[in-house]
């Protein structure tokens, strides 16, 4: 067994749930109109959000097949850090307890994608 196919599965899983439950309900309709374009990315709001979740549900795939992958956690992490910017760094750390919506599971998110990516290590000849 490839030693990153559990943590694979696990943010392929987490991105998927993340994404295609919003294309169902309109969440994803909600969060470009109600923030994307109020915070100013009118009249780009919806389609930044539907990108943001098909490029999840591309890289959920690609997490899945072992295809891409540094391609895509680079794109994952991209959207994962606009996200602590955009949305979770001011509600402040936690997301459940000391607080709320916080940024700590996306910085987790990001570590193992990386880990995912580098299993090795960075190495010279690796990155």
């Amino acid at each position: 067994m490839n030693g990153t196919l559990l943590l694979r599965i696990s943010v392929a899983i987490i991105l998927l749930t993340h994404s295609v439950f919003g294309m169902f309900n309109n969440g994803i309709n909600d969060f470009g109109n109600l923030y994307l374009n109020q915070i100013g990315f009118a009249p780009f709001g919806v389609a930044l959000a539907w990108s943001i979740k098909l490029s999840h549900v591309v890289a959920a795939v690609l997490l899945l097949l072992n295809k891409y992958i540094k391609l895509a956690g680079f794109v994952t992490i991209l959207v994962l850090i606009m996200g602590i910017i955009l949305v979770h760094f001011q509600e402040g750390w936690f997301v459940v307890g000391g607080g709320r919506n916080g940024m700590e599971y996306n910085f987790l998110l990001i570590v193992v994608l990386v880990a995912i990516m580098y299993p090795n290590g960075f190495k010279k000849n690796n990155v």
